[in-house]
């Protein structure tokens, strides 16, 4: 494995020591999903042998996945969850219909999916002993009130927000521990969706030889975090207290799509960025609050991930997996 790859796969060391000590098991919802990979491969990487023993993981149907390094992993149904037999469980909630299927389906039976999923997690807790749970929820809960946002934006947003006040009622209800993170933009192993995030469609064109296309007649800001650091940080968090809600956006430095593009092409050699005319003052931003999630980086020992390095990753990681 390139030692960039490598790199790409490894919790803050501080935190994957934690996590090892601990005698946690841990459950994966949508665990077949981009960050749900991503945080197989992490916790692989981390756990070792006692990776099989420690992870359950669980998404829409019965699944083999398969990690970058040939590990397999069979994936459940998530309504199987409620089966384990109880032991002291932290839950990643990674599961949920996102906004191109808000785009793609009747909002009704958007609604009605995403709250079977819910539901589903939220009635397995008790009986699988879970003692604390990370929500991975998204900067769109931030934009679901705003009228300039589309109707799929809203839509995705408002139950991402119904799910942040669901299982932070659960914590506080129970006395267990939440982590909340509301996540914007991110990069790592096993991106997927070029046609709907734009730091994968601009690794694609540039490894294809293509001219790396900014197209938004207006300016676009985006701020990166690398999964291993977010994931760092959950794990630091889930472990930090018994109980209690801790709400956080993902941070990174808030960038110019222009900026982004150019970081891909200085990392390809031969690869060149185009950049639509700006013929609008319209301003794309979607970002969180970086102050916060920089102290809590800070308080745990966690170093920040630069967005040169996560593209260095990230290209590695996607160089790998089609060799």
């Amino acid at each position: 494995m390139p030692d960039a790859t490598r790199a790409s796969h490894l919790l803050a060391p501080a935190i994957a020591e934690r996590l090892t000590a601990s005698n946690h098991r841990i459950v994966v919802t949508g665990a077949g999903g981009w960050l749900g990979l991503a945080t197989l491969e992490l916790l692989a990487a981390t756990l070792g042998d006692a990776f099989p023993k420690r992870v359950a993981a669980f998404g829409s149907s019965t699944r083999a996945l398969r990690l970058r390094d040939g590990t397999p992993v069979l994936q459940r149904p998530l309504a199987d969850m409620g089966w384990l037999p109880e032991a002291p469980t932290l839950v990643l909630h990674l599961a949920f219909l996102t906004k191109d299927r808000a785009e793609a389906m009747d909002e009704a039976a958007y609604r009605a999916a995403n709250r079977a999923i819910t539901r589903t997690v939220l009635d397995a807790l008790k009986p699988i002993g879970a003692q604390a749970l990370f929500l991975a929820s998204s900067g769109a809960a931030a934009k679901a009130d705003d009228p300039q946002a589309n109707a799929a934006m809203r839509l995705y947003g408002a139950m991402k927000r119904d799910d942040e006040d669901i299982f932070a009622h659960w914590a506080q209800s129970t006395g267990h521990r939440a982590v909340i993170g509301r996540v914007y933009a991110i990069s790592g192993p096993h991106m997927n969706k070029p046609e709907a995030y734009a730091l994968a469609s601009f690794m694609r064109d540039a490894l294809d030889g293509r001219p790396i296309a900014v197209r938004a007649p207006h300016r676009v800001i985006r701020s990166y975090v690398a999964i291993r650091e977010l994931m760092s940080l959950v794990f630091a968090l889930l472990l930090d207290a018994d109980s209690g809600v801790e709400r956080f956006d993902s941070g990174g430095d808030p960038l110019d799509l222009e900026d982004v593009a150019q970081a891909v092409a200085d990392a390809v050699p031969g690869a060149q960025v185009t950049r639509a005319p700006i013929t609008s003052d319209k301003l794309d931003r979607y970002h969180g609050d970086g102050a916060h999630y920089a102290a809590l980086l800070a308080r745990h020992g966690i170093a920040p991930v630069d967005l040169a390095t996560q593209v260095h990753e990230a290209l590695a990681d996607i160089r790998t997996s089609t060799l």
